[in-house]
């Protein structure tokens, strides 16, 4: 235990150390604010797919409606701020909060589906809050909201990355965990051992829903202004391939897969007619020649909460193998 949490504490010093060195070289303007924004782009990303793994890569629910909690933690978190003078972290909070929310409500009548079913009713959920907040004049219908106070600076980002992180990771290597590890791997014989997977496909799916909102509100206050086709089909596709990309199960492939895609995305941007076929050829390479992901099983191993997910997952996998 001593060991474990000293691998744990390790890997705490080396993201804080990796934090620090980022932030002197913004300081210093080493860094410019290109690369700032690039930055915070890819702390929301991994917050995205580190959360959606959960649902899709742990629990084996594939859900494309992430993009619809990240914009109702958008649209909540920017309204709080902008017209109730609600703080930031609050606001963040209360946006990730009702995401949280909609993600019960959503999941209690539909994850009882599976499979195909299950993903048009995610896509159908996504579409109705864009097309909500596209007819709704409060918020701005389609022009969007505009002005939001761009207050996510690189320290705030991190540590809810970090959070983010060591809450999934550690929710994975848990009792419930195990649970949804084992929903995955067969939930006929899951139910038959006694699991709800109702149940502990809600509480994944909520958890998801938590974190994406909270990167929703993290990425209005960076990007100033919100419109709800930022939130549409595309996105909670792109969300997909990070996850996929890395390697589906993997927290440290969610993490890679978010770096890759937001670092391909943004070189990209100089060949928008390339962008896209470009894009699609590294996927379809990928899919031929690594087609478990960048880092394939690859377990995340920050100190215990890493052991404890490699333990839960082979444990799982062996038990189910014939």
């Amino acid at each position: 235990m001593k060991k474990l949490n000293k691998n744990f504490w390790v890997g705490i010093i080396v993201a804080l150390a990796f934090y620090g060195v980022v932030q002197v070289l913004l300081t210093t303007g080493i860094f410019t604010d290109v690369t700032r924004s690039m930055l915070l782009l890819i702390g929301v990303n991994i917050m995205l797919a580190v959360s959606l793994n959960l649902i899709t890569g742990i629990t084996g629910q594939f859900s494309i409606g992430h993009a619809g909690f990240m914009s109702v933690g958008a649209y909540t978190s920017a309204i709080l701020t902008l017209d109730y003078n609600v703080p930031f972290i609050p606001g963040i909070l209360a946006g990730g909060l009702l995401a949280a929310v909609f993600g019960v409500l959503i999941g209690m009548p539909t994850l009882r589906l599976n499979g195909d079913y299950l993903a048009i009713a995610t896509l159908g959920f996504g579409e109705i809050i864009r097309i909500i907040m596209l007819n709704t004049e409060y918020v701005g219908g389609a022009s969007g909201l505009s002005g939001i106070p761009a207050k996510t600076t690189w320290t705030m980002l991190f540590l809810f990355t970090l959070i983010t992180v060591v809450v999934i990771n550690n929710f994975i290597g848990s009792t419930h965990g195990r649970a949804c590890i084992a929903i995955r791997e067969n939930e006929i014989a899951a139910e038959a051992m006694g699991i709800n997977t109702t149940r502990y496909k809600i509480i994944a799916f909520t958890i998801g829903a938590l974190f994406a909102g909270m990167a929703g509100g993290l990425s209005a206050h960076t990007f100033y202004v919100i419109t709800p086709g930022s939130f549409n089909f595309l996105k909670s596709f792109e969300i997909i391939v990070m996850v996929v990309l890395g390697g589906l199960g993997s927290t440290a492939g969610s993490i890679v897969g978010a770096v890759f895609v937001t670092l391909l995305y943004t070189y990209l941007r100089e060949f928008p007619e390339w962008r896209m076929i470009i894009y699609s050829i590294v996927l379809i390479l990928m899919m031929i020649f690594r087609p478990s992901g960048l880092l394939g099983k690859t377990k995340f191993s920050l100190g215990r909460f890493g052991k404890k997910e490699a333990k839960a997952n082979d444990a799982i996998s062996e038990s189910s193998a014939p």
